[in-house]
């Protein structure tokens, strides 16, 4: 990957651009330097008995238009980047627009959001101006991994119902949307022993939740969930301070279970990143964003929303 971002690149860009250039400079200085072929102006060619190709000059107005454009070109990479790792004497870039902008629209939000800043989120989501505000900054942010409804999909958690990962509550929504989140299933096969220990010990995390599995294995399994319980419990209902997911219900993250979905799981682990958007959102539309996902699994605010629409 080191060669795609070596200083050689962008040599090489900058040799293609000043040789091109230059190519049509000299294009342009030799057409302009015309001499007559023949003493008739012609090229010598005849096509069918009578048809001459003659020799005449490019039309003027074409050839200005070339130099104009040649002319802007030098002076677009001069101040625009373009010549290799020229940054170009006005220090454009299209992620500093961007960021501009991105400051602009919120510095011009800032009166709409004020009203939040102190409010608890409680009282944000029974505000239906502000649920309305929250449902569209989920649409544009959230809703391409848990859904326009917010009830998710394999492996995107669902936010209406009260099964929470890491925490509950106002907060630690706030901390969730905009520091991120990492969830981490290391794989365990190893600590369990031979892949019959793990299919027994898949069975056995089945039996929990009352998912279809082979008694006798989970049985068998029972003892080798010891690998698990640091973090699942010894009763296997998850532990909130470490994210890990209680496996004595029927909410499954990554679909319901079957034997050889644990037994992948256990097998090669997972890793599930929820992006932070601190950097995307402002604090007070991630307050109001808050406000409207909590809003999705408590039945007092989802009432105002539907008041709304």
């Amino acid at each position: 990957m080191s060669d795609f971002i070596s200083s050689g690149w962008a040599l090489y860009v900058a040799g293609i651009v000043i040789v091109s250039i230059a190519f049509c400079v000299l294009v342009l200085v030799g057409a302009a330097k015309r001499r007559p072929m023949a003493d008739d102006n012609t090229t010598g060619h005849v096509w069918d008995e009578t048809l001459q190709e003659l020799n005449n000059p490019l039309p003027r107005w074409w050839m200005g238009l070339f130099w104009i454009t040649i002319i802007f070109a030098i002076l677009y990479l001069a101040l625009y980047p373009g010549l290799g790792s020229n940054k170009g004497t006005l220090g454009w870039s299209s992620r500093g627009q961007w960021e501009a902008e991105q400051a602009k629209a919120a510095e011009a939000m800032k009166p709409v959001y004020a009203k939040y800043v102190s409010m608890p989120v409680e009282q944000i989501a029974a505000d239906p101006q502000a649920l309305g505000m929250g449902e569209r900054i989920f649409v544009n942010n959230c809703a391409g991994c848990h859904g326009s409804d917010g009830k998710g999909s394999k492996s995107f958690p669902n936010l209406t119902d009260s099964d929470w990962l890491g925490g509950t509550g106002p907060d630690y929504i706030i901390k969730t949307i905009a520091e991120g989140r990492q969830g981490n299933m290391p794989p365990m096969a190893a600590a369990v022993g031979t892949p019959e220990d793990v299919k027994n010990l898949a069975n056995y995390v089945l039996s929990l939740s009352g998912a279809p599995h082979n008694a006798v294995a989970a049985q068998l399994g029972k003892s080798k969930f010891g690998a698990c319980a640091a973090c699942h419990g010894a009763d296997g209902k998850g532990m909130h301070a470490l994210g890990a997911p209680n496996l004595t219900d029927k909410v499954w993250l990554h679909g319901w279970g079957t034997e050889q979905m644990v037994i992948g799981m256990i097998t090669n682990g997972k890793v599930n990143v929820m992006p932070q958007h601190a950097t995307r959102l402002t604090p007070e539309q991630i307050r109001v964003l808050a406000a409207y996902v909590w809003s999705l699994s408590n039945k007092p605010a989802k009432t105002a929303l539907n008041t709304v629409q």
